[in-house]
């Protein structure tokens, strides 16, 4: 097939709904399938198979911030793409965003897939913009939705529904992991590790620093790796007296990611909200590390509601250092526990992932040819 891949924000700024288009992109184009990934960018990027759309705005969006391209001259590049390539496929992620996105859906004539990330208990772009949104959904051949929390946020927004296909992982990247000596566990020093932008209230470090000092009281040998970028000077003021206990690794690349996690007693997911999904903590469980998460809806679900993985009540640090203290006392079942959530990590792989979406593209098609048929 013949399949063009929309993505509406920058590219080349690390984010989920970036990943998730590069990683089905890539598994597609393994299986040989003719893959063109559209998508603005910030810097100067390029890869085979990928056609810039141009520069992005920074816009407030879901407590971040959103990378988003429009304007006349996005509209054009956008128009051309669309129109000038005979797809088989065309897969819009975030169809409503208003970016590359709704431009894309716009102008496309063959079939049109459309995914969707976002998990919102209010949008007033969404509010505001539902006339906008309803006509997205007519366009649509089907719909996907990455979680039942995305779905919710369909059905809330767009009357509409959605088949729940996951975000993926390359289980065996993950799993295959080298561990790094430097950050890695031992049996008198459990390592935990938070991974985020640190900035970003969202993404609870201040849950974790309040947190850290009531473990380091019962097992001073204890180490927190922080990783992600950002300043956040109040955290590191705060957890400063902790000295070589507490360590802020920066931005960390993919690979060393991996190593991070494959190192590492627990990665601790300690979000407020606005996550439909938690790719992160599939890539940590595939990695054979335990998860330590908030209580977040779309947390619980990948953990199984605690079956593959530690739930702490959100926002609550006392019970952040609970869970942290028991995996400190219990390693054993900590390890027990991170093997569950390892093998629960499996069903996520592209190679099944892509199974579910490609069957999505295949009923796309044969509808378009029953209806061609019918018009006869």
């Amino acid at each position: 097939m013949k399949i063009g891949i929309v993505c509406p924000y920058a590219y080349d700024v690390p984010g989920g709904v970036q990943f998730h288009v590069r990683d089905q992109a890539q598994e597609l184009r393994k299986r040989g399938h003719e893959v063109s990934v559209f998508a603005p960018v910030e810097t100067d990027y390029s890869e085979s198979g990928f056609i810039n759309a141009g520069k992005t705005f920074a816009i407030p969006y879901n407590g971040s911030i959103a990378r988003l391209a429009f304007g006349p001259r996005v509209a054009a590049r956008t128009r051309q793409w669309v129109t000038s390539n005979y797809f088989d496929i065309l897969h819009v992620h975030e169809p409503a965003t208003p970016s590359v996105s709704l431009i894309a859906l716009q102008h496309a004539r063959c079939p049109i897939v459309g995914t969707f990330h976002a998990a919102l208990e209010r949008s007033l772009l969404y509010t505001q913009g539902k006339p906008e949104v309803q006509s997205v959904k007519e366009k649509l051949s089907a719909q996907i939705a990455v979680s039942e929390e995305a779905r919710r946020t369909l059905q809330r927004y767009q009357d509409g529904d959605a088949t729940v296909i996951p975000n993926g992982v390359d289980f065996q990247a993950f799993a295959g992991a080298s561990p790094s000596l430097k950050w890695q566990q031992s049996e008198e020093s459990p390592v935990f590790c938070f991974l985020g932008r640190l900035d970003e209230p969202r993404k609870g470090l201040s849950i974790l620093v309040d947190a850290i000092p009531k473990v380091l009281e019962k097992y001073p040998a204890a180490r927190f790796l922080i990783a992600g970028p950002g300043t956040a000077s109040k955290a590191r003021a705060a957890l400063e007296p902790f000295g070589n206990s507490v360590e802020f690794l920066g931005a960390l690349s993919e690979e060393e990611k991996k190593s991070l996690f494959k190192s590492a007693t627990a990665y601790i997911a300690p979000q407020t909200g606005g996550e439909s999904f938690g790719i992160v903590l599939v890539e940590a469980m595939a990695a054979n590390c335990l998860v330590v998460a908030s209580s977040i809806p779309a947390f619980s679900a990948v953990l199984q509601q605690g079956r593959l993985g530690e739930i702490f009540t959100s926002e609550d640090p006392n019970s952040l250092a609970e869970k942290l203290l028991a995996v400190c006392e219990n390693r054993q079942a900590a390890a027990r526990l991170a093997s569950c959530g390892h093998q629960g990590a499996r069903r996520y792989d592209w190679s099944i992932v892509t199974d579910q979406v490609l069957a999505v593209y295949e009923r796309c098609r044969e509808d378009k040819h029953e209806d061609r048929e019918r018009a006869r």
